[in-house]
């Protein structure tokens, strides 16, 4: 992302002649960040800290808003998002078991990314899929009843970089 050649008024369209600049500042803050981590895969910080100074936002007021939506993320995520559910349903039918399994085979805990990149682990409280329980989703794929044939399919398919999300 090229933040050296941020315009502020034409970012915000015709409110731009109303607010004032610091609100214009604040007000393309969070869409900045999105564009930045599109272009990235998370938030460097070298890129805050510019992104602070063309702004002339304080570097902590841009980490706390950042920080305040999960979707922003300060470290590189791997090429597999991975979330499994562990809502009610999921946990019923052993998504710990799939957790565990993941944990081990890329050695690496929910919440973590491997170092190759490769893979990022998360647990979710819900995906809304109960009937399909327990689900694992692979970047935008669903992938239910997980059991241990599917997960060995979903390994796979991660391990050789197919990442249709479906086993």
């Amino acid at each position: 992302m090229d933040i050296e050649n941020i315009n502020i008024k034409s970012s915000i369209g015709v409110i731009g002649g109303i607010i004032t600049s610091s609100e214009s500042r604040r007000g393309i803050l969070i869409p900045t960040l999105h564009k930045m981590q599109l272009e990235n895969g998370y938030l460097p910080e070298d890129l805050l800290r510019l992104l602070s100074k063309k702004l002339s936002i304080p570097l902590a007021e841009i980490y706390s808003v950042a920080s305040f939506y999960k979707q922003f993320h300060f470290t590189p995520r791997g090429k597999n998002i991975v979330r499994v559910c562990t809502g009610t349903a999921c946990h019923v039918r052993g998504s710990s078991k799939v957790v565990d399994a993941l944990q081990n085979r890329f050695n690496v805990k929910a919440g973590e990314t491997t170092e190759d990149l490769k893979l990022t682990l998360e647990t979710v409280g819900c995906v809304g899929c109960c009937g399909l329980a327990p689900v694992v989703t692979v970047n935008e794929g669903v992938v239910g009843a997980v059991g241990p044939k599917k997960l060995k399919g979903l390994i796979h398919d991660i391990e050789e970089g197919d990442d249709n999300g479906k086993s």
